[in-house]
């Protein structure tokens, strides 16, 4: 009888550690879908933000924003092209 009695108790004790393992689960689960929400959200708010700078940033918006504003911009030139520094030659590496 005392056998039967403490099987039962540890069989309940099991069967409530194992609700409260799939509860968190549950829960851990719940917050991960919240937290990908989230991040799905900051993501497309990044990709509008990325948009909206690449509109202001075209080349022909630019182009178009300084002739309407006459502002005096200087030519940039360009440095002599460099020969790539791996083909340099280097007598000590003879």
């Amino acid at each position: 009888m005392i056998k039967l009695v403490i099987s039962m108790v540890s069989a309940l004790a099991l069967a409530l550690a194992l609700l409260m393992l799939r509860q968190q689960r549950l829960d851990l689960l719940n917050e991960a879908a919240m937290l990908h929400n989230r991040i799905q959200a900051q993501q497309s708010r990044l990709w509008n933000q990325q948009l909206q700078i690449a509109t202001y940033t075209a080349p022909n918006v630019v182009k178009r924003t300084v002739q309407q504003h006459d502002l005096r911009l200087t030519q940039y030139t360009c440095r002599a092209k460099l020969p790539p520094w791996i083909d340099a030659p280097d007598p000590d590496a003879e």
